[in-house]
């Protein structure tokens, strides 16, 4: 019974010795990894091969972690994911770099993590042009959130002869499509309007300003944003100021009209005494979503105006532009300026019927 209890505690030991051995303790990082530009203006994969090894492997979770940037940027952009490809918008007139490791979990690792070293790779397009040929100053603006205008001005050494286009592209179309309505200074492009992007919102939005000459090559500008960040909405409406019987100042309006959804404004609310000089001090207030305010009016001079301005809030945007003012001016009496006036029409009633008691006194003598 010994002889046979020893020979079973042995095989146990011996095949749990042997399942010990068979856990994973390291694992080779992915292969081929490259970056690939597909045309889109920016909007590179990262793709990646499975190390052989893996194949065999069960009882395991495989996954990757990707670390991307371009030149310049402090921080790595850090993905984990359990796939072979990755897509996101660069600068494309940066150099790109990447890596990936292989991370390994489960029972085929004892449930502990297990990381391989990291695979590297780069990615830059030839530079094309002078630097000083690209344009300068872009700047876009998406108006109540309907249509986005862009703007920029010549590069500094563009010919005369010199043609600038704008493509644009973002996730949901086939290809990047060309400006169709462009703004001109001159007889060239100087900007372009773009409308109906209702499904590119809240997604990467990719432009490349690209230029063309007969007597040398133009350097192509890069941008990604998103359009919601760039909304700046039509001015409020409906002002109206009315004045309560404690003299306070009750402030309403209506939420523009036009495609900037009312719940994602907050507004601005100033008001001064003199009758809106441009160096006269404003007593401003903000608000969330509301489209009222009540100021008091205690001690305010004659003339007051009110303006209200609108931008679009957190909950829709990370930012956005101010709108334009709406605007109101009106006339506000002092207290001892009404008693005053109250004051002259008595002395005025008064004196008003001694003259006519004078004047009815001597008519009855004659």
């Amino acid at each position: 019974m010994d002889i046979k209890w020893i020979c079973a505690v042995t095989i146990i030991l011996a095949w749990f010795c042997r399942a010990s051995s068979a856990h994973q303790t390291s694992v080779e990082p992915p292969r081929n990894l490259q970056i690939i530009d597909p045309g889109l203006l920016g909007h590179l994969y990262i793709e990646w091969q499975p190390p052989p090894s893996l194949l065999t492997l069960d009882q395991c979770t495989i996954k990757y972690k990707l670390k991307y940037r371009s030149t310049g940027d402090a921080d790595w952009k850090v993905v984990f994911t359990k796939k072979l490809k990755y897509g996101d918008g660069f600068d494309l007139s940066k150099r790109t770099e990447a890596k990936v490791q292989t991370l390994l979990e489960g029972h085929c690792t004892n449930e502990s993590e297990v990381k391989s070293d990291w695979t590297h790779t780069t990615f830059q397009l030839p530079s094309q042009g002078e630097l000083e040929s690209q344009i300068r100053d872009f700047h876009c603006v998406y108006y109540n959130w309907e249509h986005l205008t862009c703007t920029w001005q010549l590069g500094q050494l563009a010919p005369p002869g010199a043609r600038y286009e704008l493509y644009y592209w973002y996730e949901g179309l086939d290809h990047a499509v060309q400006c169709s309505d462009y703004i001109q200074t001159h007889g060239r492009n100087t900007g372009c309007n773009l409308q109906n992007l209702r499904q590119a919102e809240y997604i990467d939005f990719n432009v490349c300003v690209n230029g063309s000459s007969e007597s040398t090559q133009l350097r192509p500008s890069y941008f990604t944003f998103r359009l919601q960040n760039l909304v700046k909405p039509s001015p409020p409406e409906k002002l109206s100021v009315s004045i309560s019987a404690y003299e306070e100042i009750h402030v309403e309006w209506s939420p523009p009209a036009g495609g900037t959804p009312p719940h994602c404004l907050d507004y601005e609310v100033q008001l001064t005494e003199h009758d809106g000089d441009a160096d006269a001090p404003w007593t401003a207030v903000s608000t969330q979503v509301e489209t009222t305010f009540t100021f008091s009016q205690a001690n305010r001079s004659r003339a007051t105006c009110v303006r209200v301005r609108g931008k679009t809030n957190m909950f829709c945007a990370n930012k956005g532009f101010w709108s334009e003012w709406t605007r109101k001016c009106f006339y506000v009496s002092r207290k001892d300026e009404k008693q005053l006036f109250i004051l002259i029409a008595v002395v005025l009633s008064f004196l008003t019927v001694i003259i006519i008691f004078i004047f009815a006194a001597q008519h009855k003598k004659r």
